[in-house]
């Protein structure tokens, strides 16, 4: 396959350590229900599978963002789940539910019948991907996903969300062997999906492990991080001579960000709890050495703010970062601004537009 030269290549700059012109830009769930006309393309699909597994709708969707603000990369338009209804948990969602499974995983006979599935059932993942990048003619990159190991597991054990995560830890402490097998094989599966997203035109991948900060510490390097680790050591990272970033974020993740750093990837993100000075201190690494680009970290409930409001908070997170690196000739410290977790859906669409102006004209500023 041949794209388009890609135009705007700062995010993938800075995901490198590299020295950008200003700090970019992306929302996690940048394309969703905030936007009146993502609500008009998932009426014409019927349900958000349709619009999911739809590669003309995926595409509409992903692009929507893009229409209104000038953010520095798109992120594929799928679900994390998709990976466990290849195995054939029976993935379904209810107007105003969330995510449920027909089947849980929770004794020996339904982990005997789990394994890495065929990537042919994820065809409509993959043909999305290669029409968007072909949809996006290089005005930005384009970022592929996928739920931790962790994360898909708890939502293989629970049958969907969870208070309390009360199943997923019983398993996990009365069965570990059992839960070892789960993770396993999830973090094959998560690599082999991966990869075949960057094969079908993926600029960069992220892992979400949205649910890594409810375990204890301990648990969370045996059963999250060490899996994680798993799925990173195997994805491709160069494609067409060109490098492929790897991102991590662990919403709660902070209180392990030092032991994070060991992880095989390229970008680390961080929710809003972290001090993103002393996060850099930790993993930014020095000018020409080893390091982490970060990404983070505004509260998403700052959006709901004015658009006063939203600029000075937008400027705290850049100034808590500090001036990145701006030398052309080696690497260094960077910053890729995005939320500490997904958009809500009842964000007012004029508060991206002030938050991407505010940190595109600040961290221009900052460099100046």
């Amino acid at each position: 396959m041949s794209f388009a030269p890609l135009q705007n290549d700062t995010f993938l700059r800075a995901c490198l350590r590299q020295a950008t012109d200003h700090t970019p830009l992306w929302l996690m769930r940048q394309a969703g229900r905030y936007l009146p006309e993502y609500g008009a393309t998932r009426a014409k699909a019927g349900s958000f599978m349709g619009l999911a597994t739809n590669v003309d709708y995926a595409t509409e969707v992903t692009l929507q963002p893009l229409e209104r603000y000038p953010l520095d990369a798109a992120i594929l338009f799928s679900d994390i789940l998709t990976v466990p209804d290849a195995m054939g948990l029976g993935l379904s969602f209810a107007m105003g539910e969330g995510p449920k499974f027909a089947t849980h995983v929770r004794d020996e006979a339904a982990v005997a019948e789990l394994a890495v599935p065929d990537m042919n059932k994820l065809r409509y993942v993959f043909d999305a991907v290669t029409s968007i990048r072909k949809a996006l003619h290089g005005r930005v990159p384009l970022i592929g996903f996928s739920g931790s190991p962790w994360t898909l597991a708890c939502y293989m054990v629970e049958g969907g969300g969870s208070d309390d995560y009360r199943a997923v830890k019983t398993l996990m402490y009365s069965r570990p062997d059992l839960m070892h097998r789960i993770l396993s094989i999830n973090a094959d599966a998560v690599a082999a999906y991966l990869n075949a997203q960057i094969d079908a035109g993926a600029q960069a991948v992220m892992v979400f492990d949205s649910w890594g900060g409810v375990l204890a510490d301990g648990a969370f390097q045996t059963f999250s991080m060490a899996y994680t680790h798993r799925v990173l050591e195997q994805l491709q990272t160069e494609k067409d001579g060109q490098r492929i970033p790897r991102i991590v974020f662990t919403k709660g993740g902070g209180l392990w960000l030092n032991e994070m750093n060991s992880l095989p990837c390229e970008v680390l993100g961080v929710d809003w709890t972290v001090n993103l000075g002393r996060a850099r201190l930790v993993v930014g690494g020095d000018v020409g050495g080893a390091g982490k680009a970060l990404q983070g970290n505004l509260d998403p409930n700052v959006l709901f703010a004015s658009p006063q409001h939203i600029e000075t908070e937008a400027v705290r997170v850049l100034d808590s970062f500090g001036l990145p690196h701006t030398d052309r000739a080696t690497t260094g410290p960077t910053h890729i601004f995005n939320l500490g977790h997904g958009i809500s859906q009842y964000t007012p669409p004029d508060s991206v537009a002030a938050l991407v102006a505010a940190v595109h004209s600040h961290s221009r500023r900052m460099r100046a």
